[in-house]
């Protein structure tokens, strides 16, 4: 054995050695991060299964499972840009830290709620509102703070990690969100949730990050808000990027939200069956997620991002035509992949052009034009849902997503170059 002992020495003094497919992990920090967000990402995705199917139990209505996204996302639209301004004058921990406790309060009055049998649709509606209020913070601020964990040379793939995590989430919490809805009722998916952001939490806090000083000062209020937009509008690739995510989130992403009323009407399925739904989308985005995180930088990820646009909308398409649970779930599962595929993508091509004093601001502008247009797009959904029934809605959402990647290669051509 002592021959031995020198040749794992330096495995036990170093650690894990990451291939290069995680170099990401290779970072304390972002494992720190990644951990917790995994964890806490988990008990989300249980509130938000829980949430929508008492929105519908509350209501029976598909309209208002768009008006609980809304609101959850409207805020976001209206005070994202601004909130890009402070994301790069205040220590991104720290808002995090904010933000991530803001996320806890609201999850245990929700969970106070439902357990006392109090809850109303109303007091969903302002409890999504101020969730709002703080994702127009957490989204700018979650997205730029992962340039502060990692090389500038990895950020696709602590991306591409981060949407595995995310993604992991969205497969076990929904499942965990359903079988816990089913037997012990929605407060306890509330609670778990609200317990789960210690995990978080006590991850930002463990983290020891080098004290960084913006390049130049950032300028503050509207003016700030200004320089971030000129240079979105000036740089064709940026605009190119922004636009086209801002016109899928009104047209084609939210699709999702009729899916309580797929599961229900179109596949008589209960709330486990919904979980089950919800899990095989996010099935497909953590595939999406690993082959990312595998691939790396190079040559054609814009090919890849206009590739995918087509790829999601013929799979909307077959989950607008499915009659069985099992072609809805193989069609939510390609849609997952070629959601996250086209935001990964997205996201890394605006963080390697966005310059360090305005990372926060344009990144904003992302998450703005995800988040803030989601919520519209949400209402559209609902709206055309109770008209003429999900399955239509559904077929009307792949119709446009078509459309739009069509218009998109004529739009904006350099897309393809990037």
């Amino acid at each position: 054995m002592r021959p031995f002992l020198p040749q794992i020495t330096p495995y036990l003094r170093v650690g894990w050695r990451w291939p290069q497919a995680l170099s990401a992990m290779r970072h304390r920090n972002f494992r720190l991060f990644f951990f917790g967000q995994l964890v806490s990402l988990t008990g989300s995705w249980m509130q938000t299964t829980a949430q929508q199917w008492l929105a519908y139990r509350l209501t029976g209505s598909q309209l208002s499972l768009g008006v609980i996204t809304f609101c959850s996302f409207v805020p976001v639209l209206i005070l994202s840009l601004f909130m890009g301004v402070i994301v790069d004058r205040v220590p991104r921990r720290r808002l995090l830290l904010l933000t991530q406790s803001w996320f806890m309060v609201l999850a245990l009055i929700l969970a106070a709620l439902t357990y006392t049998g109090r809850v109303t649709y109303t007091h969903l509606i302002i409890l999504s509102l101020l969730l709002g209020v703080a994702n127009a913070l957490d989204m700018p601020a979650r997205q730029a703070f992962l340039s502060d964990l990692v090389d500038r040379d990895e950020l696709l793939n602590a991306i591409a990690l981060n949407s595995s995590m995310f993604n992991g989430a969205r497969i076990v919490g929904p499942a965990l969100g359903g079988l816990a809805v089913a037997a012990w009722g929605e407060a306890s998916a509330f609670l778990l949730n609200g317990v789960s952001f210690l995990a978080v939490l006590l991850g930002l806090l463990a983290m020891r990050l080098a004290h960084t000083v913006p390049p130049q000062p950032p300028a503050r209020g509207l003016e700030g808000i200004r320089e971030g937009v000129t240079y979105v509008r000036a740089d064709r690739r940026l605009l190119a990027l922004v636009v086209m995510v801002a016109l899928l989130s009104v047209v084609g992403y939210p699709y999702n939200v009729l899916l309580p009323a797929l599961a229900h009407e179109g596949y008589g399925l209960g709330v486990e069956g919904f979980g089950a739904l919800t899990s095989a989308m996010g099935a497909g985005a953590l595939v999406a997620g690993v082959l990312l995180a595998f691939r790396g930088e190079g040559r054609g990820m814009g090919r890849q991002l206009v590739l995918n646009r087509w790829v999601f909308s013929a799979s909307v398409a077959v989950l607008a035509l499915a009659r069985t649970p099992t072609l809805a779930m193989a069609a939510l599962a390609v849609s997952g992949y070629a959601v996250i595929t086209q935001l990964a993508i997205t996201n890394t091509l605006i963080q390697k052009t966005a310059p360090d004093h305005l990372r926060g601001r344009i990144v904003s502008g992302y998450t703005w034009a995800l988040g803030g247009f989601w919520p519209l797009g949400a209402l559209l959904m609902g709206y055309l849902g109770d008209r003429l029934g999900a399955s239509a809605a559904t077929g009307l959402a792949a119709g446009g997503s078509a459309l739009l990647a069509l218009l998109g290669m004529v739009w904006f051509p350099e897309t393809t170059r990037m």
